[in-house]
């Protein structure tokens, strides 16, 4: 029995001494290519994502700047309203049909002037907003209706300003716009105060943002094209008129000038008859003998 135990052990370590000679042998090369390799897409992505982390970087800055200028002092402000207004104006607009900055006969200077002939009228684009009111109302923690009544407040006193200042009878146009560049705010105001709204149509202050104010302007256009179109089909109306009032003079000068041809032919026909009658005549005399004198 402990010879067969002795035999087995044998066979099992002659198998092992096999399989460990079978085992394959590690290729240092392979693995130094594939660590290569792995280190290169490493880097690659290490640098994809400073890309991206640069970009967010952009990005927060970008936001914090736009929020300086939103939450930072009026002229900041003001003027990049009036940097998206002129933007948006002289993307859709011909260049003759507003003005920027330009100082009424009133002493007043709006910030766009869109040219409409009278009437209606030149129509004026306000692009300033009493956003100190909406500042505190939207980083309030609670819902303070103080607050809210004197954000509502300032909004009407500026449409107040714009009916007086830019809306004047016989010289503009009936109405005049309030730009706010933000969607946000414009949003907000007709959420939340459609009595400001209702307020605004009645002083005939429309309130645009971007897209609305996009969308008046390409109409605006339509309307000017409209215009421009009927002045040009009048003019060759009006001209098409002289044109036939001098066709008609020259129909009438051309047949004096036909009865003129047909009394010269009536008058070279009767000569020719006359001088039909004097040749036989004439011949006759000639053919008389009147004899000679002695």
């Amino acid at each position: 029995m402990t010879t067969y135990i002795f035999v087995l052990l044998f066979i099992i370590i002659l198998l092992l001494i096999a399989l460990l000679m079978r085992r394959p042998t590690v290729d240092i090369s392979s693995l130094r290519e594939d660590n290569t390799r792995l280190r290169e897409r490493l880097a690659e992505r290490l640098g994809a994502l400073t890309q991206n982390a640069i970009e967010l970087k952009n990005i927060s800055n970008d936001i914090a700047n736009f929020k300086n200028i939103l939450m930072g002092n009026k002229q900041a402000r003001g003027t990049f309203g009036e940097r998206q207004l002129e933007d948006l104006v002289a993307d859709i607009m011909p260049p003759e049909t507003y003005a920027f900055q330009c100082v009424m006969d009133t002493g007043v200077r709006p910030d766009c002037i869109i040219r409409l002939p009278y009437p209606p009228g030149d129509m004026i684009i306000d692009s300033k907003f009493p956003l100190e009111s909406y500042n505190r109302m939207s980083t309030a923690k609670t819902d303070d209706m103080g607050i809210r009544k004197e954000f509502e407040l300032d909004v009407r006193k500026h449409i107040d300003a714009i009916a007086e200042k830019y809306i004047i009878p016989g010289k503009t146009a009936e109405s005049a716009m309030m730009f706010i560049a933000s969607e946000s705010i414009f949003e907000t105001l007709h959420r939340d105060f459609p009595n400001v709204i209702d307020y605004a149509n009645r002083k005939k202050v429309f309130i645009v943002s971007p897209s609305t104010l996009w969308a008046t302007l390409n109409t605006i256009r339509a309307v000017l094209s409209d215009i421009k179109i009927k002045r040009v089909a009048d003019k060759i109306k009006r001209e098409l008129g002289y044109l036939l009032a001098d066709l008609s003079r020259l129909s009438e000068r051309a047949g004096k000038v036909q009865q003129h041809f047909s009394q010269a032919t009536v008058d070279i026909e009767q000569i020719q008859t006359s001088i039909g009658k004097i040749t036989p005549r004439a011949e006759k005399l000639r053919d008389m003998d009147f004899g000679e004198e002695e």
